[in-house]
């Protein structure tokens, strides 16, 4: 007991310590270098980039239509010539990219190193040789705005020597704060005919004040980090609940109960053993979940989520589950390990007895909740949770262990259960079903990922639609699978059950022609350019510049909802598709708000560079976006959502990314009740 006690401790400690992630996303991190001068007066500067996983960054010369390429602009160039073009060290990876409309891209994972050949013209006197990096990154989720990181080094090279120390760019905050247009290697951005300004150059002072704190009054950005940790440990729930209706575990139920209640004289300890027995049972299970956690981090985790061999693994792995479902053969843990622990129960007493009867169980109840387990992990796996494995598990040992323990404290409901029989099998087939609907999302992601193209929105509604009916056709006994008795009789149960998975393959049939389907929208993959939609589009933002939209807000007595965004953004395109298309969150954008979308990556050039007070850049439309969310909101990841009133004063947290409208929709009708008062 102490035992247990000691581990719901730690485990309370480890959500506590639980935080969601900063809004600033820094995933690549620069350094660069110059060797010595020698005595031709050559020298080699080196431009080395870490990414953080699961990122990538784009290679330099990309396609005019496709992301922003790593470019390398030098600014000011003094005694100093360059040698050729900039030189790429490793080669890229290159895939095509579903993000980017399927083109062949190229890109760089964990690390890449350039370089570029430059030659002092007089060795014998000083040299400077400022610019900056420009780059893009991506992960399968979001892109972040193209940035800017800048270098500078200066130094004196005499002839003859060809040794000498390297100098080294002082350290850069590589915050992605600045867009830029493509531009030659050897492109100069004149800093002297650009404009010096403040936040107040591209309009009124307060509608550029930072805000940040303001966003940070109102509570934490909704961006789901906590309710997903309730969506785990509900799923682990559900998955436990219908772990005990199999035919593995429900027919141990009353056996196990009534060994406990009939091993000491004495109810009461009887009872307590039963809820030991539970209790085991817990922290089997979490140990499982904490041990996932430990051998994968949260960077871990969130990169299986978007690798496309590990989700055609986790297909195939659910195919394999569903087929064992259907009765096509057992999933079973060696039969020794049961017999061994078993006999080891026996032979002990007290916590360590019950602790090994605990473990029996979750062997010889593995063919029907391995499954379940596996389904569960590979779900909480592919979220990028740090704690969802063992907060998933959690939530299934506490509803497999409730039945043991309540039935222990209240034997004569035993009397009330229904018997085992066929109908633990259907169960089983059922489950089948899901598993099988469900790994077509993983499909889906690979298949994305490499841009193969083979299963478009269209085809996933279509399968899932087959899926239900021959699952609905199942339960009216017209389809027999291997275990399955004849049933003359349809019982009440099956009959509704089969109702509600007709009616949901009914629901499925607009999607084959545009419809939204908001329901399954997190796991159906995106429509595609040239799929039949007969559907209207959903409500497009009245504003793409901050400043008109500010005015316009200003003269209609609205407030305002920005929407920074992306050409590139996956989520974005989700969020549109799945969030504006519902009718309150329609009207609530068209008619109560001013919408302004503000893409960061955009390149069409400011009418003249704008060099503002901190020292940054501004040379592209997307710069301009990209510098107001990280100077007023602290922020730049997109899809990213403000709500301000038309003075530029913040009306609710921000709110980044969910497919369901109804959370949408609370967040929009707070900031509208904030803006009445």
């Amino acid at each position: 007991m102490k035992r247990a006690k000691f581990f719901c401790f730690c485990l309370l400690l480890l959500m506590g310590a639980y935080s969601a992630a900063a809004q600033i996303v820094q995933p690549v991190k620069w350094t660069f270098s110059i060797s010595s001068v020698a005595a031709n007066g050559t020298a080699v500067v080196t431009f080395k980039a870490s990414i953080d996983r699961p990122w990538h960054m784009y290679d330099i010369n990309m396609p005019a239509d496709g992301p922003v390429s790593t470019s390398f602009v030098f600014n000011k160039k003094e005694n100093v010539q360059l040698v050729g073009p900039v030189v790429r060290g490793a080669k890229p990876i290159e895939k095509q990219e579903a993000a980017f409309a399927g083109m062949t891209l190229r890109y760089y994972e964990e690390g890449a190193t350039f370089s570029q050949k430059i030659k002092v013209i007089d060795p014998a006197k000083a040299y400077v040789l400022q610019g900056h990096a420009e780059f893009m990154c991506c992960n399968d989720q979001q892109c972040l705005p193209p940035s800017k990181v800048p270098f500078s080094f200066s130094g004196k090279g005499l002839a003859g020597v060809t040794k000498s120390a390297p100098v080294s760019a002082k350290p850069v905050d590589d915050t992605a704060q600045v867009p830029v247009a493509d531009k030659k290697a050897d492109s100069v951005a004149a800093t002297s005919d650009s404009v010096v300004a403040s936040a107040s150059t591209f309009g009124s002072a307060d509608l550029w004040t930072p805000a940040v704190s303001q966003l940070q009054n109102f509570g934490k950005t909704s961006d789901g980090a906590a309710n997903s940790l309730l969506a785990i440990f509900l799923s682990g729930l559900l998955g436990g609940l219908i772990a005990i209706v199999t035919p593995c575990v429900w027919p141990i139920i009353p056996m196990t109960v009534s060994f406990f209640l009939k091993r000491s004289d004495d109810k009461r300890k009887g009872r307590m053993q039963a809820l030991l027995y539970g209790l085991s049972i817990v922290v089997i299970y979490v140990s499982l979940g904490l041990l996932l956690t430990l051998l994968f981090d949260a960077s871990a985790l969130n990169s299986l989520s978007t690798n496309a061999v590990f989700n055609i693994f986790l297909f195939l792995l659910l195919i394999l589950f569903a087929i064992s479902f259907f009765g096509g053969f057992e999933l079973m843990l060696p039969s020794s390990w049961s017999t061994a622990i078993d006999a080891k129960a026996d032979k002990s007493s007290g916590v360590i007895g019950i602790l090994l009867m605990a473990c029996t169980l979750v062997i010889v109840s593995f063919s029907c909740t391995g499954p379940i387990i596996g389904t569960l992990l590979v779900s909480v796996a592919t979220k990028g949770s740090l704690l969802g494995p063992a907060i998933g598990m959690l939530g299934f040992a506490i509803a497999l262990a409730v039945p043991f323990t309540l039935f222990a404290f209240f034997p004569s409901w035993l009397h009330s259960l229904p018997r085992s029989g066929s109908w633990l099998n259907s169960v089983k087939v059922l489950l089948g079903f899901f598993e099988l609907a469900f790994s077509l999302k993983f499909f889906s992601v690979a298949d994305q990922a490499y841009g193969w193209h083979l299963l478009s929105r269209t085809t996933f509604t279509a399968l899932w639609i087959v899926i239900f009916a021959f699952a609905g056709l199942y339960l009216l006994g017209k389809l027999r699978l291997p275990n399955d008795d004849e049933r003359p009789v349809v019982s009440i149960p099956r009959f509704f059950l089969s109702l509600a998975s007709f009616a949901f393959a009914l629901y499925l049939i607009p999607g084959l022609f545009g419809a939204p389907l908001n329901v399954v929208s997190a796991f159906a993959p995106p429509r595609q350019k040239g799929e039949v939609s007969l559907y209207a589009k959903p409500v497009e933002a009245r504003f793409n510049d901050y400043d008109q939209a500010m005015q316009v807000a200003r003269q209609e007595g609205k407030p305002v909802v920005i929407d920074f965004t992306g050409y590139g953004c996956v989520n974005c395109r989700k969020m549109e598709s799945a969030v504006w298309s519902d009718p309150e969150v329609q009207d609530l954008l068209a008619n109560r708000y001013v919408l302004v979308s503000l893409f960061v990556d955009d390149r069409h050039p400011l009418s003249q560079p704008v060099t503002m007070s901190d020292g940054t850049v501004l040379t592209t439309v997307g710069e301009k976006w990209s510098y107001l969310q990280q100077h007023k909101f602290g922020a730049n990841a997109q899809p990213f959502y403000v709500l301000i009133a038309p003075d530029g004063r913040v009306l609710n947290h921000s709110f980044v990314f969910s497919e369901n409208p109804q959370e949408f929709v609370k967040f929009l009708q707070e900031g509208l009740h904030n803006f009445d008062k």
